[in-house]
């Protein structure tokens, strides 16, 4: 941690992420199981869905950030990079899981993240439909639902045989990465599809043992690796490298099994 992050201004930041989360639950669920979602396809060669709470919810999240700290750096999925000086960026995906968002599914979420030169400082996925919000970072590790506010804490003790995994696959990645999945997926008790964000903060709840993805980006993971890592799990690319820049990553409630998971992977796609 650098000395910009210590004492007050990490608390600052923890602050600032909370008070984006909850300016985010509004904007999102005023469009949220609407009739008329209007919706715009950002792919050329697929569907790569976009809507108006998206845009919206982002644009609130830049202006607050202005307001209240005006020199970090924004990087957001609509709208791009906004340069700093402070040496803090911050990381935004305003709903990770548009496709399940449009489609009416309680399984997207409001990703924010907050990072130096040294890695992550905080993270939030914030569901607001659900009013559950999972935090990770600066010694905390909290989840906080309609009912309860209590310590984040995975799952650990479970081989991959009792293990329950989360992916997005078959709809994201490659034929091999795909291939590299199924093997995974076949040593496992229980596989589940198409969870988006929710699936790693049921993995920082300690409620499932592993998530596999594939293609993503930073600001679709950074959020989560900041709340698995608090809550005790560990978080990774296909090598065992960094998964701070997206692409492939494999999270799971405890070391063990993630060494079982990353060495099928590895077998399967060598690169």
């Amino acid at each position: 941690m650098t000395g910009m992050t210590r004492g007050g201004q990490a608390a600052d930041i923890v602050e600032t992420a909370r008070l984006l989360a909850d300016a985010a639950r509004p904007i999102t669920l005023e469009h949220f199981r609407t009739v008329a979602l209007p919706t715009d396809n950002k792919s050329s060669d697929g569907f790569d869905p976009v809507t108006v709470a998206d845009r919206d919810c982002e644009a609130r999240l830049r202006e607050l950030l202005e307001q209240h700290r005006p020199d970090d750096a924004i990087r957001g999925e609509e709208f791009g990079v906004k340069e700093g000086n402070s040496g803090v960026t911050w990381v935004i995906d305003p709903i990770d899981g548009t496709r399940g968002y449009m489609s009416g599914t309680p399984t997207w979420g409001v990703l924010i993240a907050a990072r130096d030169a040294s890695g992550l400082i905080y993270g939030i996925i914030d569901q607001p439909f659900t009013r559950e919000r999972f935090e990770g970072g600066q010694g905390i590790a909290q989840y906080t639902g309609p009912t309860n506010t209590s310590p984040l804490k995975t799952r650990d003790g479970v081989g991959l045989s009792e293990a329950v995994l989360f992916t997005t696959f078959p709809e994201v990645g490659s034929a091999v990465e795909g291939q590299a999945f199924a093997e995974v997926a076949s040593r496992a008790k229980l596989t589940r599809y198409g969870m988006d964000c929710y699936a790693y903060a049921l993995l920082a709840l300690g409620q499932i043992d592993l998530v596999i993805e594939a293609g993503l980006q930073e600001y679709d993971i950074l959020a989560p690796i900041a709340v698995i890592e608090a809550a005790g799990g560990i978080v990774t690319d296909w090598q065992g490298g960094s998964a701070l820049g997206g692409g492939r990553v494999v999270a799971a409630g405890s070391a063990e099994l993630h060494a079982e998971a990353l060495a099928i992977l590895k077998s399967v796609v060598k690169e």
